[in-house]
């Protein structure tokens, strides 16, 4: 009897051992995470001397001058820019990658497997390889409505006081932001919601098919409802990628155009780096992606619970 309690006891404390060892596991991560994170907003209410002085590293008088600036600096007019173009290129994104995901998942077509291999391939090229070949399409694209525009004299007697407004648009603005995040987008939400769309049983199409229903109402009416929850999850990384994009955004954009992380460049000055200014935009930047993933994860867990059957 007292051997039997003490392989209990034993078999208690290795429990405990191993819960304890998994909670210091997940706190470490949770720390590697969390510390960049800490550090940029502490950095953001100091002052420069502060942030060069190794002793205010913990201890020292906060500030929102830092915040100041960068609203001074056309914020508001870079949030418009970055806000506009993420959610254009993320609603276009999964409009086109739902229906060619439902395509590819559930219809028989010839080159069916090449194109979906070649979509594929397409995300493995890094997007810093395509940023002056896009620019150069731009501007070869610009020259050419320019020219369509000055063989067609009718277009000046439009109501609309300059015809150059929209080539400009494509080539500075946020329209050939918005197109190329789209279609840098589209190959990794179009694998994701392949994935998600096997998982739905066929019967419930065919069973929509019996009862009449078209193969545009079975998408529409049936599919789309249950995609939700992979839309939610294709939803997040499309908006951040397009969110957080630099490269490209500092190539394809003006000084009317520039999105947030190109408006960080601003506080890069002949007199030195303005680290305060830096981490308050950062800040500022990374809150409306953080607030769509909290959104999002709760349509996620939404969509998975309404999705259960009782048996």
């Amino acid at each position: 009897m007292a051997a039997m309690t003490k392989r209990v006891d034993l078999s208690g404390m290795r429990t405990d051992r191993s819960t304890f060892l998994q909670y210091l596991a997940l706190f470490v991560l949770a720390f590697i995470s969390l510390a960049p994170i800490i550090v940029m907003i502490m950095t953001s209410f100091k002052t420069q001397v502060d942030i060069m002085s190794s002793d205010s590293m913990w201890i020292f008088q906060p500030t929102m001058d830092n915040y100041s600036h960068v609203f001074e600096a056309k914020f508001g007019l870079f949030l418009q820019n970055s806000i506009v173009v993420a959610l254009s290129s993320t609603v276009l994104s999964l409009l086109v990658s739902g229906m060619a995901a439902y395509a590819l998942a559930r219809l028989e077509f010839p080159g069916k497997s090449p194109f979906a291999y070649f979509t594929l391939i397409i995300r493995m090229v890094p997007p810093a390889v395509l940023a002056i070949p896009i620019f150069i399409l731009w501007l070869n694209w610009e020259l050419f409505l320019f020219d369509l525009i000055d063989a067609t004299p009718f277009l000046y007697e439009l109501e609309n006081p300059d015809p150059y407004l929209f080539a400009e648009g494509l080539v500075d603005g946020r329209i050939g932001l918005i197109l190329f995040y789209t279609a840098l987008n589209l190959p990794f939400a179009i694998w994701l919601l392949i994935g998600f769309l096997r998982q739905i049983p066929a019967e419930i199409e065919e069973a929509a098919i019996v009862d009449g229903a078209s193969q545009w109402q079975v998408f529409t009416r049936v599919i789309f409802p249950l995609m939700r929850p992979g839309m939610a999850v294709a939803a997040i990384f499309t908006f951040r990628i397009s969110w957080n994009e630099f490269l490209l955004a500092l190539v394809l954009t003006d000084r009317n155009t520039r999105t947030l992380p190109v408006g960080i460049t601003l506080f890069l000055t002949e007199q030195g780096v303005q680290w305060g200014r830096i981490m308050a935009m950062g800040t500022l930047i990374v809150i409306p992606p953080l607030l769509l993933t909290f959104v999002a994860a709760r349509q996620i867990i939404a969509g998975m619970t309404a999705g259960a059957v009782k048996g």
